[in-house]
C-alpha cells in the first residue's frame, strides 16, 4: 500500500525509532514538511496518509482517489474535513493519551515559572543586581505558594484530570467547569463564569469547537482575579489573544502561560508576540513534545494502522 507521512519533522528531530512502522509500511515515504502546494501531488495516489497538522480539506480529499486511511499523530481532528472523509469512505484515526505526562509537566513548569517569577529574577542577575545587593536574597518580585490556591480546569478529559491530580500534590483546590455548550447540569461542576471568578489559576484543556472558539475573551478575562494566571496548552483559538495582551499590559491579570497560538507558526505576527508583555511566557507548542511522548505517538499510529487492517474501529473518528 502506497503510504506517505506528510510532516514527519513535527514528530521527530531524528530522535524517534521508526523500525516497526517501516516494517509495517514498506516503502513509506517520509516528508519532513509539505508545503501547501505540494500536498495534492503527494497524496494523489496514496492509500495511507500519516500526518500531524497538515490541513486536508475537501479539495485535497476529493483529489486522492486511492485514499483509504488517514492516521493522525494527534488527538485533535480539526485539520481534517471529517464529513468529506465519511462521504468518500476514508477512515480517519486519531491517537489519545500519548502525551499526558509531558503536558502536565509543561503546565506546572509555566505555573511555577510565573508564580516564582523565574524569568524576572534571572534577568536581575544578568544585570548584576544580586552582586550589588546589600543582603543575601532579593525580594523584588512576589513569590506565591500553590498550597491552598484554587486551580480552575476547563476541559476535564484525560489531560484535565491528570493536571487535577498533579495539582492536589501541591495542595491546591481543584474546580472544574461545566462542558462548554452543555445543556444539562454536571454534578459538582461550575459555570465557566463562576469558575473564572473563583480561581487563582485557570488551565484550558478543551478541544477547539464552534462552542469553544474565543471561549476566553475580554468579558471572561474581566471576571478573573487581578492576580490570577491563565494557562493554555490546548488550542490557541480558545483565547482572544488581543484581549489577553491588553489585559496583561494593563495589569488586569496576574500572568499567562501560553503554549499555543491561533496561527502556528505565527508567520503574520501575533498580539502576544508584539513587544514585551509583563508576566507572559509563550512557548512554541511544545507542551506535548517530550521525546518519550513523541515515540508513544508514533507507536500509537502504528497500532491504529494495524487496527484498520483488521477491521477494528478503535480510535476511529470517521
Amino acid at each position: 500500500m502506497k503510504s506517505v507521512f506528510l510532516d514527519f519533522a513535527t514528530l521527530s528531530n531524528n530522535d524517534v525509532d521508526t523500525t516497526r512502522l517501516d516494517h509495517a509500511l514498506p516503502g513509506l515515504q517520509y516528508y519532513p514538511v509539505s508545503d501547501v502546494h505540494e500536498i495534492a501531488g503527494r497524496i494523489r495516489d496514496a492509500e495511507i496518509v500519516l500526518t500531524n497538522k497538515i490541513v486536508l480539506n475537501r479539495a485535497l480529499l476529493e483529489g486522492a482517489d486511492a485514499l483509504k486511511l488517514i492516521v493522525l499523530a494527534a488527538t485533535g481532528t480539526n485539520n481534517v474535513d471529517l464529513e468529506v472523509a465519511r462521504e468518500r469512505g476514508v477512515a480517519v484515526y486519531n491517537i489519545r493519551g500519548y502525551c499526558t505526562s509531558s503536558v502536565v509537566q509543561h503546565v506546572f513548569a509555566l505555573i511555577l515559572s510565573l508564580t516564582r517569577h523565574l524569568r524576572s529574577y534571572h534577568e536581575l542577575l544578568e544585570k548584576s543586581a544580586w552582586s550589588a545587593s546589600p543582603q543575601f536574597c532579593m525580594l523584588d518580585y512576589p513569590i506565591r505558594e500553590l498550597d491552598g490556591k484554587t486551580l480552575g480546569i476547563i476541559g476535564f478529559g484525560e489531560l484535565g484530570q491528570a493536571v487535577a491530580r498533579a495539582a492536589t500534590a501541591f495542595g491546591m483546590r481543584v474546580k472544574v467547569a461545566r462542558r462548554p455548550g452543555a445543556v444539562t447540569e454536571q454534578d459538582g461542576r461550575l459555570s465557566i463564569e463562576d469558575l473564572l471568578g473563583r480561581s487563582d489559576i485557570v488551565s484550558l484543556h478543551c478541544p477547539l469547537t464552534p462552542q469553544t472558539r474565543g471561549l476566553i475573551g475580554q468579558a471572561e478575562l474581566e471576571l478573573m482575579k487581578e492576580d490570577a494566571l491563565l494557562i493554555n496548552t490546548a488550542r490557541g483559538a480558545l483565547v482572544d489573544e488581543e484581549a489577553l495582551a491588553l489585559a496583561l499590559r494593563a495589569g488586569r491579570l496576574g500572568g499567562a502561560g501560553i503554549d499555543v497560538l491561533s496561527e502556528e507558526p505565527p508567520a503574520q505576527g501575533n498580539p502576544l508576540l508584539t513587544g514585551r508583555i509583563p508576566n507572559l511566557i509563550v512557548t512554541p507548542h511544545v507542551a506535548w513534545a517530550a521525546r518519550e511522548a513523541r515515540q508513544r505517538a508514533l507507536d500509537a499510529m502504528l497500532e491504529n494502522i494495524a487496527a484498520f487492517l483488521r477491521g477494528d474501529h478503535r480510535n476511529r473518528v470517521a
